[in-house]
């Protein structure tokens, strides 16, 4: 997380849920859809997109409070239950302080599975479950959800657009994740903002 940290400054510097539709937020009325629309880099020139996965974590306030500073806001892609649950008091209150601080509430899905070998009713629940959650939290529906692993299928699409959401994945991958180290990272992301690309849509953990 230090490298979290780290990039920020970098890049500104320059319950078991029941079988029934009704309880995922859906009335039975609709329909299955066409596949849902899948972004994977920013549409309007000369924007930087910072995005944040597996959240809310430890840092989170101070990542916000960074982004801020220089007057700059995040997308914060949020599971149920990863490193802890959504609902715990302090997991609560960082979801609150970003989004009560101007920045973007997105969804990673409930427990960060691999969205491909579930089916429609499983489907359903892991993206119903974190939208009531920030719901619950903030009061506001998010329109985006990050497929875990950037994995998506048809399905995914269909219910993510019975959902009325969007998927959204990115074209640079910080590689934190991987275990990228510090000076590696830091590489990447020279070289990148040395080829002068018309947007950037990063990926963070």
């Amino acid at each position: 997380m230090f490298t979290q940290k780290f990039l920020v400054a970098l890049l500104l510097a320059a319950s078991l849920v029941s079988a029934s539709v009704l309880r995922f937020g859906l009335d039975k009325r609709i329909k299955k859809r066409a596949p849902g629309d899948v972004i994977t880099k920013c549409t309007v020139n000369n924007t930087v997109a910072l995005t944040f996965d597996d959240g809310p974590y430890i840092w989170l306030n101070e990542i916000v409070d960074t982004l801020n500073a220089a007057n700059a806001k995040g997308t914060f892609f949020f599971n149920g239950d990863n490193f802890g649950c959504i609902y715990d008091e302090a997991m609560t209150a960082r979801v609150k302080y970003a989004y009560d601080h101007g920045h973007q509430m997105a969804s990673h899905t409930w427990r960060h599975l691999h969205l491909n070998s579930l089916n429609e009713h499983q489907l359903h629940v892991e993206m119903w479950a974190v939208e009531e959650a920030i719901y619950r939290i903030t009061g506001v529906y998010v329109a985006f959800t990050r497929p875990p692993f950037g994995e998506y299928n048809a399905l995914v699409q269909q219910v993510a657009a019975a959902r009325g959401q969007t998927l959204a994945n990115w074209d640079f991958d910080s590689r934190d994740a991987a275990g990228a180290s510090m000076a590696q990272t830091l590489g990447a992301y020279t070289s990148l903002i040395g080829s002068r690309p018309p947007t950037i849509l990063t990926l963070n953990h």
